[in-house]
C-alpha cells in the first residue's frame, strides 16, 4: 500500500496458531514498516529481515528486559519486533547517512515506540563516540548485513568489539545466500569469533506458516556468532 507521497506501507502480522476451544485467543503482533520508493537498499525490507523477525517472535518469551541493538537496521523490522516483545532496543545505521537514521525514527514513531527505542549512528569498522557510549548489550541483531564482501570485515570488527565489551552477548544474523564463494570463516578466526548455523526448517511451525513461503524462493541462513 502506498500513501501517495513516495512511501509504501507494509504490515507484518506475527501470530500463533488458533488455540483449541477454551484456550483463549491466539497471540498476535502487528508491525507497520514504511518503505521509501527509491533505489536505496536502506529503505527496503529485504527477505532476510522477516526471517529474523519471525525467529525473534517465536523466542519472544526470552526478550523482555534484554538489551538489544540492531546494526544496519534500515527499515528495522527485527528490532521493532524485539521492542514490541519487551526488549530494550537500540536501532543503529551508518552515522554518515542521516536519512537512514531519520527513517529508523519514522519506523519507531509509526509503531508507537517514540521515546522507547533509541536510534544511534553506528558505522561498521569505525570507532566513533557513539560506539563507546552504547552501554551493555545482551543481543546484537543484523539482517542481510553480509551483502557486500568488501564490508564483511568491517561488520565483524564492530561485532567483535561489542562482544569483547559484552562477553555473554550473541550476534544473531540472517543473510541471503548470493554466492557459494563468499565466506566469513577466516574473518571469524581472525577476530576470535565462533559461528553456529541455526536450522530454520521448523520456523513458522508455531504459527502454521510455511518457512519456504517466508523465504520467497531465496536461500536464507541464520547464524549465531559469539566469542570463541
Amino acid at each position: 500500500m502506498s500513501d501517495g507521497s513516495g512511501e509504501k506501507i507494509k504490515k507484518f502480522v506475527f501470530k500463533t496458531k488458533p488455540p483449541l476451544i477454551g484456550e483463549g485467543p491466539p497471540e498476535t503482533l502487528e508491525v507497520i514498516i514504511p518503505e521509501l520508493l527509491q533505489a536505496s537498499y536502506n529503505f527496503y525490507t529485504w527477505p532476510s529481515a522477516p526471517i529474523l523477525a519471525w525467529f525473534l517472535w517465536e523466542h519472544r518469551r526470552e526478550l523482555p528486559g534484554k538489551r538489544v541493538i540492531e546494526i544496519g537496521a534500515g527499515t528495522s523490522l527485527p528490532g521493532i519486533v524485539a521492542a514490541k516483545c519487551g526488549a530494550d532496543v537500540t536501532l543503529s545505521d551508518c552515522a554518515s547517512l542521516p536519512r537512514s537514521l531519520q527513517h529508523c525514527q519514522r519506523v519507531c514513531d509509526i509503531n508507537g515506540l517514540t521515546g522507547r527505542v533509541r536510534v544511534l549512528g553506528l558505522s561498521w569498522g569505525l570507532f566513533l563516540h557513539s560506539t563507546f557510549a552504547l552501554g551493555p548489550v545482551d543481543l546484537i541483531l543484523g539482517s542481510d548485513c553480509f551483502y557486500e564482501p568488501s564490508l564483511f570485515e568491517d561488520i565483524l570488527v564492530t561485532v567483535s568489539f561489542l562482544l569483547d565489551k559484552n562477553p555473554l552477548a550473541k550476534f544473531l544474523c540472517t543473510y541471503q545466500e548470493r554466492s557459494a564463494d563468499w565466506s566469513i570463516e577466516h574473518l571469524l578466526n581472525k577476530w576470535g569469533l565462533r559461528c553456529e548455523h541455526i536450522p530454520l526448517s521448523t520456523l513458522g511451525a508455531e504459527s502454521g506458516i510455511d518457512v519456504h513461503e517466508l523465504m520467497q524462493d531465496h536461500t536464507i541462513h541464520l547464524l549465531e556468532i559469539a566469542k570463541a
